[in-house]
């Protein structure tokens, strides 16, 4: 019997550091103090007889026994917190989610998932992060987001990714600025006048600025801005027509405050996803991207 000889904060001190590549790193992501992680590690190398990493200057490298036992030491946490959840008793898992969304989810469902996530974990606290989705899934890759719930496509690998939901695009208007330009629309006639967008680099904007190429169209009348929740603001005031997810809109379509414009020229869907690198999550991580694809495609 090992006992308390060795236990699950030193292995997830030796887990962190392994993942994130310094002390420092670990104990920002472990809520600890970078004294405690090195004591941690140093007590579970005394207590193993075997040194698991070289602490150089700046930087860390694994043993060939660290890299042996790293393996391991994730399936013990994995499996501690699978016992929990066997257990119906995820309320003590003590940790926190590191969460990365993009803007389009923090104005529609976001709530939502984070109420029902922490319905079943409510002893792990959520850093959220909303941005847009390059900044996202940069910080995927580094390890400063445990969970990304952002748009395809993709220019680094993750490990995990669950499709969530296709949100289609639609022209809008307010309803005066609807009516002033009559039943005569067109991507000619409504390119003359102010058009309001999100960023310049999504894939939505650049879809526009090819098809306007193509057809030999003006794009200085093009409005590009970073905060989806300005542009439908805009919109709304009067300020010109937009391109919105249909998704973003509902709310002011139902109102009234908004109508749809039909064009005969919309860009290619948003595809959402969830993203993960189960190597380097806890558990719990999985369980909530199967959340976020339970509410993203719920109706309520």
């Amino acid at each position: 019997m090992i006992k308390s000889q060795i236990t699950l904060k030193q292995l997830e001190a030796f887990v962190g550091v392994v993942d994130l590549g310094s002390f420092r790193k670990a104990a920002s992501v472990l809520g600890t103090t970078q004294p405690n992680i090195s004591n941690r590690i140093s007590t579970l190398e005394e207590t193993l007889g075997v040194i698991l990493m070289h602490r150089d200057a700046g930087s860390v490298r694994q043993t060939e026994k660290g890299a042996a036992l790293l393996a391991i030491a994730r399936q013990i946490l994995w499996n501690a917190e699978a016992f929990l959840e066997a257990a119906e008793r995820q309320d003590l898992v003590d940790d926190r989610l590191r969460l990365g969304v993009t803007e389009l989810i923090a104005c529609t469902w976001l709530h939502r998932f984070l109420r029902r996530f922490r319905e079943v974990y409510p002893s792990v606290s959520v850093e959220l992060e909303v941005g847009l989705t390059g900044e996202i899934e940069k910080k995927l890759a580094t390890g400063q987001i445990d969970l990304a719930l952002q748009t395809g496509s993709f220019d680094r690998e993750a490990g995990r990714t669950i499709h969530l939901r296709t949100y289609p695009y639609i022209w809008v208007a307010a309803p005066a600025l609807a009516e002033a330009n009559g039943t005569n629309r067109s991507m000619v006639n409504l390119l003359k006048g102010p058009v309001l967008t999100h960023g310049r680099n999504t894939v939505a904007s650049k879809e526009l600025a090819r098809y306007a190429e193509a057809k030999r169209l003006a794009m200085n009348q093009v409005v590009y801005s970073s905060s989806l929740a300005s542009s439908v603001q805009m919109t709304v005031d009067g300020m010109g027509f937009a391109l919105l997810p249909a998704a973003l809109v509902r709310d002011q379509l139902q109102s009234k405050s908004l109508v749809e414009i039909d064009i005969e020229w919309l860009p290619s869907p948003l595809e959402f996803y969830a993203r993960f690198n189960p190597r380097r999550v806890p558990r719990f991580v999985e369980i909530a991207a199967g959340y976020a694809a339970e509410i993203a495609n719920s109706r309520s």
